[in-house]
């Protein structure tokens, strides 16, 4: 959940790394710092908040001069957000700094045993254990020390470190948790992500678990856990600079809500030639399969959920969606025909890489589905397909949970035909649907210019209820949970029928319900749903389609979007919510790329 860079070369590294610090903030953080090797010593600048306040406090890095440091943004997992607990985290001697993302879980031991051999610790976090265990191992050779630490550590974690004696060195670690190398001219960097990369290089190596490497300007030489050298692949970081800037728009947030067209488009075009879906490299024996579970966390958990129905629909295939969470823990049944789709945006979610292994361990076969090429997702499972999304920089994902909806469709209408469930003409015509999501988004994007004045009429409420049934309860489930993130507004998804079943005990006057009625199969059910909270009270904002003319008589006010077959409408249905719940949340004031307390990739429990 942290962000962590590091460079060494012939710049002055803090203004480097202030910028490297500031391309991660979309992860979330409460406190940031700087470390940097400077005349035989170590001189280290933190602060609570912002990165502003670090910028401001080292006059932009002028004040921390040295060619050779590390950066951390850090989110308060053990200890408060205060400058002690703050990172980078130094030995007591000063000759070392570390910045950590991840948790190490043997830390109580590990501090119990280092407090009896008289070391000292300023902060309550889990992260400074390793800097005392690399000054005890250190015997005048940092790799030697950098080893032996890593093997007492247990948990996740992606370290920098360096060492006054050793300028112009930095050691890089993996386990669990990502970290890539950056490859420059007489400079060379790591980051937890490329988009603190891009800026300075394009060439980039991705570490993998156990593996550690020694960074100097003159080059990275890359080790396993035994120490023996070992050569790596260099990949091509393909994404645009300007794709991780907000080109104009006021937040990153509403800029990736508006690429959700071209993202869909980018996800689409390449699987689909002539009239035939091509999933490259992948070659699953559908017909040895009798099972589906989708698992993932969060949005992505979410866009499962919604493309479950297409999946079943149209395969004939049992489909349960699982949260990682949950699965990992679970004593799951599954075997060897078991097809595991994991989804996620960053490919590191932790829970999600922990559920697959799991599942792979028993048999399962396993196709993710990632936005972030190398990612650990990515490499562990069978099969990827990628989203193409480009970066999502705001924390709540749009184009992401759009994308990922865009590639369970195609693979359900691709196993669909292998699978003989669907004949030529109703392939051909849902084809026709999905070709068409890229125009329908955009149409969805911009037919309800009213949507900033609900916004001002629904901004003030303390809670709202979102509620449908199938796919529409499926999108409901994302809605709640955007308004909710950014907003901190209570948001709670139910399904309509279940209204009389407890839920309907909360409607009082004025009370909001976002009510979602895009399936027709369904409607008259759901309007019935509309009439009951109506006559407790509620205000009800319907979502239908647009030629709708029944829900326009029932609700208090509409969102409307284009006609869309009900299969694949929870990706168009989505946009007016995300757009919705931006505008509620600007309206608030609130934080909208970095919401309190959330973090883009979630790489620890």
């Amino acid at each position: 959940m942290c962000g962590i860079v590091g460079y060494t070369g012939i710049q002055n590294a803090a203004p480097v790394l202030l910028e490297g610090l500031r391309k991660l903030e979309y992860r979330g953080y409460d406190s940031a710092g700087m470390a940097v090797v400077q005349d035989g010593r170590i001189a280290v600048s933190k602060v609570t908040g912002r990165i502003a306040g670090l910028v401001e406090k080292t006059e932009d890095g002028r004040l921390l001069p040295g060619t050779t440091g590390v950066g951390h943004t850090r989110w308060a997992t053990h200890g408060a957000p205060t400058e002690p607990n703050a990172h980078p985290h130094t030995s007591n001697d000063g000759r070392f700094a570390v910045v950590h993302n991840g948790i190490i879980e043997n830390y109580m031991e590990l501090r119990e045993e280092l407090t009896r051999k008289g070391y000292h610790f300023e902060s309550e976090t889990d992260t400074e254990v390793v800097v005392h265990l690399v000054e005890m191992y250190y015997k005048g050779n940092l790799k030697q020390a950098v080893m032996r630490t890593s093997a007492r550590l247990q948990g996740s974690y992606a370290l920098g470190i360096v060492c006054a004696d050793e300028p112009g060195k930095i050691f890089a670690v993996r386990e669990a948790s990502p970290l890539i190398l950056g490859i420059g001219i007489g400079e060379n960097y790591f980051a937890s992500d490329v988009t603190a990369l891009v800026a300075y290089t394009r060439n980039a190596i991705y570490l993998e678990d156990g593996e550690f490497a020694e960074l100097t300007p003159d080059g990275i030489q890359v080790y396993d856990c035994a120490g023996r050298p070992i050569q790596k692949k260099i990949s091509r970081i393909t994404w645009d600079i300007q794709a991780a800037e907000k080109g104009g728009y006021d937040h990153f947030m509403l800029k990736e809500i508006m690429e959700q067209p071209r993202a869909v488009k980018a996800t689409m075009a390449p699987r689909i030639k002539g009239s035939d879906i091509v999933l490259d490299d992948v070659d699953i024996d559908l017909k040895q399969i009798n099972k589906i579970v989708i698992t993932a966390c969060g949005s992505a958990y979410y866009a499962g959920c919604a493309a479950k129905y297409a999946i079943e629909k149209l395969c004939r295939i049992p489909v349960l969606t699982e949260l990682a969470s949950e699965l990992r823990y679970s004593d799951p049944l599954i075997d060897g025909h078991t097809l595991l789709i994991v989804l996620s945006q960053s490919g590191e979610t932790a829970d999600t890489i922990a559920a697959m292994r799991e599942c792979k361990s028993r048999g399962a076969k396993t196709l993710a589905v990632v936005n972030v090429v190398g990612s650990t997702i990515a490499k562990t499972a069978d099969w990827c397909l990628y989203t193409w999304a480009g970066p999502e920089i705001a924390v709540a994902t749009t184009k992401g949970y759009t994308t990922q909806l865009t590639v369970l469709y195609l693979f359900a209408l691709y196993a669909a035909r292998k699978l003989e469930t669907i004949d030529d003409a109703a392939y051909r015509k849902l084809l026709t649907s999905l070709k068409a999501l890229p125009k329908l988004l955009q149409q969805a994007l911009d037919m309800n210019p009213n949507i900033t004045q609900l916004a001002k009429k629904y901004h003030c409420a303390y809670s709202m209820f979102f509620i449908g049934r199938n796919t529409d309860y499926a999108v409901a489930l994302e809605g709640a949970l955007k308004m909710k993130e950014i907003s901190y507004i209570h948001a709670e998804s139910y399904a309509a029928g279940e209204l009389k079943h407890g839920t309907i005990a909360l409607i009082h006057e004025g009370q909001p319900v976002i009510a979602l009625c895009c399936n027709d199969s369904i409607t008259e059910k759901t309007m019935s749903n509309i009439v009951e909270v109506k006559a407790r009270g509620a205000e009800v904002l319907a979502v239908a389609f647009k030629d709708n003319q029944k829900i326009v008589s029932l609700a208090d006010d509409m969102i409307f979007i284009p006609k869309v077959n009900t299969l694949f409408s929870a990706a168009v249905e989505i946009v007016p919510l995300q757009i919705l719940a931006y505008h509620v949340a600007k309206e608030n004031g609130c934080d909208i790329d970095k919401p309190k307390n959330l973090a883009k990739s979630v790489t620890v429990e």
